[in-house]
């Protein structure tokens, strides 16, 4: 038998079923109008669908998981492919979790896009098995990351319930100065989860339509010795470059409407030869977002948060607040484990020190002093309702950063972790 054969065809299945999953909980929310008078009845019955049909995927995810553990030997969590991938199966079950305690359907209309968009952009990813590099061969591989990640999951959760908390207590029908600005702030949350998904657009787009690319840049080095080397370097781009690297020259590249050189060379402090790929692809992302932000504003014809509010009208605004908190004080004490102890245990055996500065670390840390924080507040200043949301919502942008911008932006003893 394949062993990873078949956690690719699990890993497929899953998607679909997650996706099938999010439109059956959208059916259960905003199908209640159509219910025939019996709104209740019709979201306890596709909520119901929606549940076992996302239960089948994490089903899926998980055949995915343990077939890819045994046919590459060691445990799926060593590169950005494989550790978004587990985060992903991990919101999905804290998502489980928290279901399973508070009932409320419309929860997975917004944990399931995450699900969604985590694992869609982990397929960005180089996804062939390869072996474990030295510094990971550790059985704290396991223990650091996996309970890490599973932190992570339930704060992610806290966010989604924080959110829709928001979307919910937000007046949609006010002029009033501090509603607009409210207004304004959860659509720049929906937009950003929307670039995320033009990101993942544009890049199988292009990958699909083998859309190629190449720079070189020549830069010169000074030895000990005192004498300058030339060092070149080429970078290959997968999407049509706007932005070349700095001070680099073109080698080729492929026609895209009509135009086949950059518009604009990456600034001088970023001179690195990748750093114009990486830029590149954020100017591709944020294009991407914004029009298919604008093409859903132009068919809804008004804000997507007040698209969305209508189908919240019916849920107990303290009920999604009391969601969110139990969700990241769940979750919390866990990535303290995974991210802070657990970390420093392994750093101390496999780098002889227990703290180190290193970019990953100081975001770990920054993250946890967050979510310290917003548990003081909630608990010692009674910051409960719209100000607890929104600190949800700056946390999860927070740890957004930490595992993309951290990984595959800022170098480090960590940067094994990005492409």
């Amino acid at each position: 038998m394949n062993w990873l054969d078949l956690s690719s065809s699990a890993f497929i299945a899953a998607f679909f079923l997650y996706c099938f999953g999010f439109l059956f909980y959208v059916m259960a929310i905003a199908g209640r109008k159509w219910s025939h008078g019996d709104p209740a009845g019709h979201e306890r019955k596709w909520g119901r669908i929606a549940f076992i049909v996302s239960a089948l995927g994490l089903a899926a995810q998980l055949t995915f998981f343990f077939t890819r553990w045994i046919g590459q030997g060691h445990i799926p969590v060593s590169n950005m492919y494989e550790f978004m991938t587990f985060l992903g199966m991990a919101v999905m079950l804290a998502f489980v979790i928290i279901f399973l305690i508070y009932r409320k359907p419309i929860l997975g209309m917004f944990a399931l896009p995450l699900v969604i968009i985590i694992i869609a952009y982990a397929s960005v990813f180089p996804q062939e098995s390869q072996p474990l590099i030295p510094a990971l061969n550790s059985y704290w591989l396991k223990i650091h990351v996996t309970t890490a990640a599973l932190g992570e999951a339930f704060l992610a959760v806290g966010f989604a319930a924080g959110l829709l908390h928001l979307l919910r207590t937000v007046d949609y029908g006010s002029g009033e100065k501090r509603a607009r600005r409210e207004r304004f702030w959860v659509e720049v949350t929906l937009f950003m989860l929307i670039v995320a998904v033009g990101f993942i657009i544009s890049v199988f787009s292009f990958r699909m339509a083998g859309y190629e690319a190449e720079f070189r840049q020549e830069t010169a080095d000074v030895t000990q010795a005192g004498e300058a080397v030339s060092n070149v370097e080429t970078v290959r781009y997968t999407m049509p470059p706007i932005v070349q690297p700095f001070n680099s020259e073109l080698l080729h590249a492929d026609s895209f409407l009509g135009v086949d050189k950059p518009l604009f060379e990456a600034p001088s402090w970023m001179n690195g030869i990748n750093a114009g790929r990486k830029l590149n692809t954020v100017v591709w992302s944020l294009l991407a977002g914004a029009i298919l932000y604008g093409l859903l504003r132009l068919a809804f014809r008004k804000q997507l948060g007040a698209v969305i509010h209508p189908m919240t009208t019916d849920i107990d605004p303290d009920d999604l607040d009391e969601i969110s908190y139990r969700a990241i004080a769940i979750g919390f004490p866990i990535f303290t484990l995974g991210a802070l102890i657990f970390a420093m245990i392994w750093a101390q055996i496999a780098w002889s020190r227990f703290w180190g500065w290193d970019p990953k670390e100081v975001w770990a840390l920054i993250t946890w002093l967050f979510y310290s924080a917003y548990l003081h507040l909630r608990l010692s200043r009674g910051w409960h309702g719209k100000r607890s949301s929104w600190l949800t919502v700056i946390g999860f942008v927070i740890i957004m950063f930490t595992l993309i911008g951290v990984n595959l932006v800022i170098a480090g003893l960590h940067s094994y972790a990005g492409v």
